[in-house]
């Protein structure tokens, strides 16, 4: 499957909720429902784990991703695709802090960075 990278970098292609609901993957929704609760801390049902990816327009996002301020900030504010293609990106504290964490996000930003 192609790389679907997210405003922050993520890949949305690789995320759990989005192949379960690209492929309708009840055992996978269930499976990663029990994972998450457990990670993160939080009741996660199965009929929560569905995604269409960051850039999706239908509405269809996981948890955090409905809230997240970096892609508020790369897609609604600035109408960027990713945080790859801003000006701010080697000063902003809200993307650093995240990158700081996400390893392999930072290396797809800075491949689409060029």
């Amino acid at each position: 499957m192609a790389k679907l990278i997210a405003a922050c970098g993520l890949d949305c292609a690789a995320c759990p909720a989005y192949i379960a609901a690209m492929t309708d993957d009840d055992p996978l929704r269930a499976k990663t429902a029990k994972e998450w609760s457990q990670t993160f801390g939080f009741d996660c049902s199965p009929e929560m784990v569905n995604c269409h990816g960051c850039s999706a327009t239908d509405g269809v996002k996981m948890g955090y991703c409905t809230q997240c301020e970096i892609r508020a900030c790369a897609t609604t504010s600035k109408g960027l695709e990713s945080c790859a293609a801003c000006g701010d990106f080697a000063q902003c504290a809200k993307i650093a802090a995240f990158l700081s964490s996400a390893p392999e996000a930072k290396k797809n930003l800075e491949a689409l960075r060029g």
